[in-house]
């Protein structure tokens, strides 16, 4: 583990180079991983394991779409593919990866599996955070571990088979063994982390819940909306809002951003964009700045928490956040964006 300085605080970090693939195999090679849950993020860390040559196992409901996805990934039933309990009770380390309402609704089976220096692994900290909420309580006499991958499954998945990596946040709630750090790690590198940097099961809930409310999600869809919205109430036509707003930020700008630095994608600007830039991003951080400690103080306080399990547990749940996603879909700004991806080169080669 090596110490780096980021902009004057220094964190604890892990990287691919002092923490190798043949290490992390080599302090997994007794264990057998059970992934429970393949929605979200179970088939991109467990593919990414299966690849790097880990003993990996899915533990999925029979009979159901997430079973047969599993099925047409390659897993074989009876082999590495078992119904939740067998799989739980064959592991040694159990990735519990279904949702916060899914992880809510099935601790109990999960937890008679937790046998004495097993490993419990989550890749967000809500369950272990929010206690008091969702009942899940870990054996004193097992490891509880995270591994936070900064992304999608997806993304991890296609980052992976493209030979780079995904940053992740780690972190170690209990140590029951003396071994959790390795494991933790060892499991860090082989779902295909870039660097894991240390955290805690709260700061990890608390920055990603924030992070995914605001600037990964909903505080760049609102952005989005509003200035289409403008564009378009000013004459401009759907293409050029559209354009504009996004297609130009995700196509053009955001991969410089990712290069080198917001100041890099400045300086590869003209000189009205780098001008007008400097001189209303702090208008808008002023203006979103009490949004956003809103945001934070419900998070914290676990008002977020408590939303998303009353909401996420309903039966009627799946048939409601298909409704609002289509309201987005349907929305012209994002039928306009459907017509602008067909039109791109890459599309038409």
């Amino acid at each position: 583990m090596a110490q780096l300085n980021f902009g004057g605080t220094v964190e604890n970090v892990v990287t691919r180079a002092e923490f190798p693939l043949s290490k992390a195999l080599g302090i997994l090679k007794d264990e057998t991983i059970a992934i429970i849950g393949y929605g979200v993020q179970g088939p991109g860390q467990a593919l990414n394991l299966k690849d790097n040559g880990f003993n990996v196992i899915i533990g999925q409901r029979k009979e159901s779409k997430t079973w047969d996805k599993a099925i047409a990934d390659g897993w074989v039933p009876g082999e590495t593919l078992f119904e939740i309990e067998e799989a739980c009770a064959k592991a040694t380390i159990i990735q519990y990866l279904l949702s916060d309402a899914g992880q809510i609704t099935l601790w109990d089976t999960i937890k008679k599996h937790l046998t004495p220096g097993k490993a419990l692994y989550f890749s967000h900290g809500f369950g272990i955070t929010f206690t008091e909420r969702t009942n899940i309580i870990p054996p004193k006499d097992v490891d509880v571990i995270l591994v936070a991958p900064k992304g999608s499954g997806t993304s991890l998945r296609r980052l992976f088979l493209e030979g780079k990596g995904l940053n992740s946040s780690y972190a170690i709630y209990q140590d029951a063994t003396g071994n959790a750090f390795d494991r933790v790690v060892a499991l860090g590198i082989g779902v295909g982390s870039g660097y894991l940097f240390e955290t805690t099961f709260k700061r990890e809930v608390y920055s990603d819940l924030t992070g995914e409310r605001g600037t990964l999600m909903g505080a760049i869809q609102g952005i989005f909306a509003a200035q289409y919205q403008v564009l378009r109430d000013n004459g401009h036509t759907p293409s050029e809002a559209f354009n504009e707003t996004v297609e130009e930020l995700t196509q053009s700008l955001m991969p410089l951003v990712a290069e080198n630095g917001m100041d890099w994608m400045y300086a590869n600007c003209s000189t009205t964009a780098q001008r007008g830039a400097l001189d209303w991003w702090k208008k808008f951080r002023d203006a979103s700045l009490p949004v956003f400690q809103d945001l934070y103080s419900e998070v914290k306080c676990g008002n977020e928490a408590q939303r998303s399990i009353d909401l996420n547990s309903q039966d009627d749940y799946r048939v409601k956040l298909d409704a609002e996603l289509k309201e987005l879909r349907e929305s012209e700004m994002w039928r306009t964006g459907v017509t602008v991806r067909e039109l791109r080169p890459e599309r038409n080669k």
